[in-house]
């Protein structure tokens, strides 16, 4: 049977619960989550400790003690979003029993709280990706310039490169004829195609720009005006400009092109082990995040291989 709280704790706490709700103006649905998260960590102390939890006991809680009731987390098959949210609840909690009963613990904030994966872009459609290749060529800006991000564009959704990729090549790591070999994270290699589309935009930018005319194949592929190697703070800005010139979601960063580019290839019916060795992940479920499936796609798989569907 778990301990009761204490009285002195039970007031700080439903003064917390008020001061979340009219103070800091949280939703009801908020307030119920803090309650819900910090209630549940006050219940793990008092089992494990075997009696009533108090403002003393919470004064004197270790690192240990914290790690251990996420790792109690972990072990009920709690997400680690749900995990970092109940920790960021008790440090909320910590914070306001500082204010308001002078309690000075750092221990909740030296805990690690945990490691989440970062979200993706969302990718643009097919119908966006194309809209926003047209846009290069009609962009109101000197010739090369043009030619040289439709190019970078090319690359990202064409062949699935970040942008830091992109714009580290050198004119000599496009001159073979079907391919290029990338450096990626972590000094890993990859080998990409190099399609028929991607290949004519480099050239036609290789034709107009101004600072390639000598021939060096250690020079940068992509250079800004005054020649030296582009910036991807340059590029992100123009790409910026171009999707809110023709109304394309904000979500279209140069991220997502690479996004899209693996997102077409899968409903295309293209291999998830084929994707991953071109984008160059290490391990197939870093691929999986980067992709998905519309409904469509699914129903239709569905209904041409499941057993099930084949009796209606």
């Amino acid at each position: 049977m778990t301990a009761p709280l204490a009285p002195d704790l039970q007031a700080q706490l439903r003064g917390w619960l008020k001061e979340l709700a009219a103070v800091k103006r949280a939703s009801s649905h908020s307030v119920t989550a803090y309650m819900h998260d910090v209630s549940g960590f006050l219940a793990f102390l008092a089992q494990h400790g075997g009696r009533a939890v108090d403002l003393p006991a919470l004064e004197a809680l270790e690192e240990r003690e914290l790690r251990a009731w996420l790792t109690y987390r972990v072990g009920k098959g709690y997400a680690k979003s749900s995990n970092a949210r109940a920790l960021s609840a008790v440090r909320t909690f910590y914070r306001y029993l500082n204010r308001h009963a002078g309690i000075d613990n750092v221990a909740p904030l030296q805990v690690r709280a945990p490691k989440l994966p970062k979200p993706l872009p969302k990718a643009p459609n097919e119908a966006q990706a194309e809209a926003l290749m047209q846009d290069f060529d009609i962009a109101d800006r000197e010739a090369w310039l043009a030619a040289r991000d439709h190019a970078i564009a090319l690359l990202l959704y064409g062949c699935g490169l970040r942008i830091s990729e992109a714009l580290g090549l050198a004119v000599g790591d496009v001159q073979q004829a079907d391919s290029l070999r990338i450096h990626g994270k972590g000094g890993k290699q990859r080998v990409v195609p190099l399609m028929r589309v991607v290949r004519q935009g480099i050239t036609d930018y290789l034709a107009l720009s101004p600072w390639h005319g000598q021939g060096d194949a250690t020079q940068p592929l992509f250079v800004g005006k005054r020649g030296k190697r582009l910036q991807a703070a340059v590029f992100t800005r123009l790409l910026r400009d171009i999707r809110r010139r023709i109304g394309l979601p904000e979500s279209l960063t140069p991220h997502a092109l690479r996004h899209a580019f693996a997102t077409h290839l899968l409903s295309h019916g293209a291999e998830l082990r084929d994707i991953q060795e071109l984008l160059g992940h290490s391990s197939l479920s870093t691929t999986q995040r980067y992709t998905h499936v519309d409904a469509a796609r699914l129903l239709a798989a569905y209904e041409s291989a499941h057993p099930g569907a084949k009796q209606h």
